[in-house]
């Protein structure tokens, strides 16, 4: 396995050589009159909740005084070891008792790792303002609306509908850049303070020559009130490929679309708009129908052309169930499902349950995004069900038909010399991605002493002395999204569950005489995902004679039972023995009952 490195080529300047800082004198300090007393007395924290150590759950407070500026609430997709769970959120403890000092929420961008949260987390802080781009904020407001009716219309938005916008939030002073995604509406954050100056991207990426638009020039953040922290996103910190361009990505699907002897059905995502909205031009262009499946793909191009942000081709689009009507080379199902998703359209497609469209064998399936870390596993059944359904199964193995909304490492290089922050932070991703984007800061020259890789929790402090990681932490540990509990499964329902699903559940029903304290007849006994009973005979008659003998050591006495305590020994011995016999340790549920 090669391991990338990132030194300092020969010949090459350092950080401070490159970038050389402005001729003026970084010491910020606050005025006489400020609202947090003295002189240089208020300092300001970055407290990241979620979001440095995993893929998902992106969200960062910025603390000055009594300020407080939150950064996107994003969720976390549940891993394998999540059995049950619909999705994990962040930890807002460290904000309890200090709702009111919440001066507003920005979101970044419509995707659900940085907005999933909303509804459930702007409802424990008391709903305080939320700032963002309109198709941002529309997204945020149907998803809240979807899981508390009205709430929606209780929400207090700023709409940033000019990128160029200012807003003052306490000690804050907030504006915004372009930057590029694979949505809509995505935007830098700049939040200036009187102790230094945080640049935030959220997610992006460099797009070189894209289509009908310039390429985004980050030098102008160079200029911004010095000292500057940088923080960015740090997914491609390992991905070392020579990226894709949108031109090169749009030909190869147009290709696609055009060669196809039958039916085309492309997956995305639903939040690509823009390429949902290339599609159907090049579809109009060439006399072909475009059928949109997957509800939240639906919602999205609703959203964008009540916005204004998109103009449908007039006679395009066509319902799915009408999509029969039409010759198959002439037919386009652009749908979800490409993370396989169980309810997602290409999920049901593939399984057969889809009501109206059935996999042809001259049907084209392209899969037009990526995969999503955690779901690489998913994603490959699904392939292998379409490859047994489809002669003609595109994806990004095979030919660039997607475009990723993450940079590489060249991007991280390219955004650190633009910029050329005081101090960077990299964030969004693992603890790996973070610490391969510090390595590529030092091989460019930037000084290890003004990094920081921050964990979740971590409390970075910034003042006229430096910065500095404070020994306290936030909590951050994961809330559970379950049906509509959040937070009722805990770490031990978790791993209860983890050992159902490992070793299954053994029930003991026993019926004890309260007189004399012994067993009456033969104890019941229930299993589940442990042995098939009725080829377990041996085992559960052995079983049984073990109850009866702990029963009647522990209770068999008279006089009174700690009932309990006999349950425990149930549990504990009859739990030793399985695994003596099986190696296996199932859930023991021990029932006691007298008469």
């Amino acid at each position: 396995m090669m391991i990338q490195k990132h030194p300092v080529s020969a010949g090459q300047k350092p950080w401070h050589e490159i970038n050389p800082p402005p001729k003026k004198n970084y010491k910020i300090e606050n005025p006489a009159n400020s609202p947090h007393g003295e002189r240089g007395a208020a300092s300001l924290k970055i407290i990241p909740l979620g979001g440095c150590e995993e893929v998902g759950r992106n969200m960062t407070c910025f603390e000055y005084g009594h300020d407080i500026v939150i950064l996107d609430m994003g969720l976390q997709f549940p891993e394998e070891d999540m059995p049950g769970i619909d999705y994990v959120i962040p930890n807002v403890e460290y904000l309890k008792g200090k709702e009111k000092n919440i001066r507003g929420v920005i979101f970044s961008h419509g995707h659900l790792d940085h907005i999933g949260a909303a509804p459930i987390l702007l409802q424990k802080l008391q709903n305080p303002q939320i700032i963002g781009r309109p198709l941002t904020l529309e997204m945020v407001k149907h998803r809240v609306e979807d899981l508390y009716h009205g709430a929606s219309k209780k929400l207090k938005t700023i709409y940033v509908k000019d990128i160029h916008e200012k807003i003052k939030l306490g000690s804050f002073t907030i504006s915004f850049f372009q930057v590029d995604h694979a949505i809509m509406d995505a935007m830098g954050v700049i939040l200036e303070t009187p102790e230094a100056t945080i640049i935030h991207p959220g997610d992006w990426t460099i797009e070189k020559n894209p289509v009908g638009k310039k390429a985004i020039d980050y030098s102008h953040l160079s200029r911004l009130k010095r000292p500057t922290i940088l923080m960015l996103e740090s997914l491609g910190a390992t991905n070392s490929k020579e990226p894709v361009t949108e031109e090169e990505m749009l030909n190869n699907l147009y290709m696609l679309i055009t060669k196809a002897p039958g039916r085309v059905i492309i997956t995305t995502f639903s939040s690509q708009i823009e390429r949902i909205r290339q599609i159907l031009e090049f579809a109009t262009k060439n006399n072909k129908k475009v059928s949109l499946d997957g509800f939240s793909m639906k919602l999205n191009i609703e959203l964008a052309t009540k916005l204004g942000y998109i103009k449908i081709p007039k006679g395009v689009i066509i319902p799915t169930d009408k999509a029969h009507n039409y010759p198959d080379n002439k037919v386009i199902i652009i749908c979800t499902g490409g993370q396989g998703e169980e309810m997602a359209a290409l999920s049901r497609i593939v399984a057969g349950n889809h009501r109206f469209v059935k996999i042809k064998k001259e049907d084209t399936v392209v899969f037009s995004s990526s995969v999503i870390p955690g779901n690489e596993r998913t994603v490959q059944r699904l392939k292998d069900n379409l490859y047994r359904l489809s002669d003609n199964v595109y994806h990004s193995d095979i030919i660039d038909v997607h475009i990723s909304g993450h940079s590489n490492i060249e991007g991280i290089k390219y955004m650190l010399k633009e910029i050329r922050p005081d101090y960077f932070i990299p964030v969004y991703g693992n603890h790996y991605f973070l610490k391969e984007a510090s390595k590529i800061a030092q091989g460019i020259g930037f000084r290890k002493d003004k990094i920081i890789v921050p964990d979740n929790g971590s409390i970075i402090k910034f003042s006229n002395r430096g910065a500095e990681i404070l020994k306290e932490k936030a909590p951050t540990n994961y809330v559970f999204v379950d049906g509509l509990g959040v937070g009722d499964v805990g770490e031990i329902v978790l791993r209860d569950r983890q050992m159902l699903a490992e070793d299954g559940m053994f029930v003991i029903v026993a019926v004890i005489d309260k007189k004399t304290g012994q067993v009456k007849g033969s104890p019941d006994i229930i299993s589940r995902g442990f042995v098939y009973l009725r080829e377990s005979k041996d085992l559960l008659s052995q079983t049984r004679r073990k109850v009866i003998e702990i029963v009647d050591k522990s209770a068999g006495h008279g006089g009174a039972v700690n009932w309990t305590y006999v349950k425990d020994e149930i549990r504990n011995k009859i739990g030793d023995f399985l695994n003596t016999k099986t190696s296996r340790r199932p859930m023991i549920l021990p029932v006691v009952i007298e008469v």
